[in-house]
């Protein structure tokens, strides 16, 4: 696919200025924080026009893409994850031609990337306000039109996700690590710290947060009924330590210098060798069968199963969906929550919904590894032209990828099947945050640690920066 009549277009896009020198770790560490500040206050402004009392929101959405239904952060990242996804998954399955080791080739990408994500930020606004998930004050429109109020709804709400895709520019260029890991790590750290320790009480005086609500009812007498507060919370911490266990997992590969005797490396293959894409992509099919299915029920047609107050109710978009949190269910209560799970029709939905989970994540892992150039070829291809070798073996390419073929097709496959299987685990078991945020807040919360430490040390040591480049 040729993109050359693109470029004028990219080329005139604004763009945070590079430093002129290296940032200090403090210089980084604020404007990360003020990043993060700008963030959450985005998420409490509604845009003029919008009726707050009429909003429909998706839970596990707002968790994954750092959004709030009805605020200038109804989108969120989900423009900027989205032109991601399409622009890497291009580019590895070859439909867009481009060597993205030449720099100006990256610089072009990132361009392309960056034009998408304001495209989509209009489309997915006008979405959202379209579909009715955000609803105009019709009664009293802005300019007296329906149709005005609505697009400069559209209008603020794109504008909300296009600050997002430039506070992740200066996030990295200025700050630590990734804007848009950030977001995600913010939004399921928020939503994890809310539902464990909120003070927010509801009409009846009752803590929003299990855990202050657990102390209100002992407090009360009731030691057992607190008790059964606590469990999403525990779930939560077990997830969280499992994820952070796995991550540690992996093979290393021995390697060598063909022309450099007694050089070596190693190539290090991670259980999670696919991270969490397969996952996101997953979590992100089956929440467009959730939409397809409400279009297709408004059109008049059952296919997917039946809708109430735009969710599923009943049908494959409900069985395919995760179980609802116990928080929003039954307010917290455990036991209410096992009474409703163990019912004929939800076991059924907990193993489809596993199975829809689980499948998904195999095949896009599968897809992932294949289409960005992290195959068993691939990377004999890339360790072949860097002079590496492995020890013992001729150094031919078909040798280095018979040899990594006995462990990355593997690896992928069962690290797919453990983030799809942590995940299901940790959506049945209620735990805060979600499955798929628990899994993607550890990560990021890794590489933050490791970009941390490392910033550290290039502070200690300047001369190590120098050398490293």
């Amino acid at each position: 696919m040729a993109l050359e009549w693109l470029k004028p277009i990219v080329s005139v896009l604004p763009e945070v200025r590079r430093p002129e020198r290296a940032p200090a770790l403090k210089e980084k560490l604020m404007w990360t924080g003020v990043a993060l500040l700008i963030f959450f206050v985005l998420g409490q402004i509604y845009p003029l026009g919008v009726d707050p009392t009429r909003l429909v929101s998706f839970e596990r959405l707002e968790i994954l893409l750092g959004s709030k239904v009805g605020t200038l952060l109804t989108a969120g990242i989900g423009p900027l994850v989205l032109a991601s996804i399409f622009l890497q998954l291009s580019v590895g399955a070859g439909l867009i031609n481009m060597d993205l080791s030449l720099p100006e080739n990256k610089k072009t990408f990132q361009g392309l990337q960056k034009l998408l994500g304001i495209a989509l930020s209009f489309v997915e606004a006008g979405i959202y306000v379209i579909s009715g998930y955000v609803s105009i004050n019709v009664a009293n429109p802005l300019f007296g039109s329906v149709i005005g109020a609505q697009l400069f709804v559209i209008l603020q709400l794109a504008i909300g996700s296009i600050i997002l895709l430039y506070l992740d520019e200066v996030v990295q260029k200025y700050g630590i690590g990734s804007g848009i890991s950030l977001f995600i790590a913010a939004g399921v750290s928020q939503a994890v710290f809310l539902g464990a320790f909120s003070f927010g009480t509801s009409a009846t005086g009752v803590f929003y947060g299990l855990i202050p609500k657990a102390i209100q009812v002992a407090a009360s007498g009731d030691i057992v009924n607190a008790i059964w507060y606590l469990p999403p919370v525990i779930f939560t911490v077990l997830v969280f330590l499992g994820v952070v266990y796995v991550e540690g997992m992996k093979i290393e590969l021995p390697l060598a210098y063909g022309k450099a005797r007694g050089l070596g490396a190693r190539y290090p293959i991670k259980f999670l060798y696919v991270s969490n894409i397969p996952v996101i992509l997953a979590s992100a099919v089956i929440l467009n069968i959730q939409l397809i299915g409400l279009v297709i029920f408004n059109a008049g047609f059952r296919f997917f199963g039946e809708y109430a107050n735009n969710q599923p109710v009943s049908g494959f978009a409900y069985l395919s969906s995760a179980l609802p949190s116990p928080l929003l269910l039954f307010d917290g209560n455990y036991r209410a929550y096992l009474d409703f799970i163990v019912q004929p029709y939800e076991l059924l939905h907990m193993l489809v919904y596993g199975l829809v989970l689980v499948t998904l994540c195999v095949i896009f892992g599968w897809f992932w590894i294949e289409s960005t150039g992290m195959s068993a070829s691939s990377v004999a291809r890339q360790l072949e032209r860097t002079g590496l070798q492995i020890p013992g073996f001729r150094a031919d390419p078909r040798i280095i990828e018979g040899v990594l073929n006995r462990y990355i097709p593997v690896i992928t496959v069962l690290g797919s099947i453990f983030v799809g299987v942590l995940a299901w685990f940790a959506d049945i078991t209620g735990a805060l945050g979600t499955g798929t945020g628990i899994l993607l807040t550890v990560g990021i919360l890794y590489r933050f640690y490791e970009e941390l430490a490392s910033q550290q040390l290039f502070e200690t040591y300047p001369a190590l920066r120098q050398m490293m480049g």
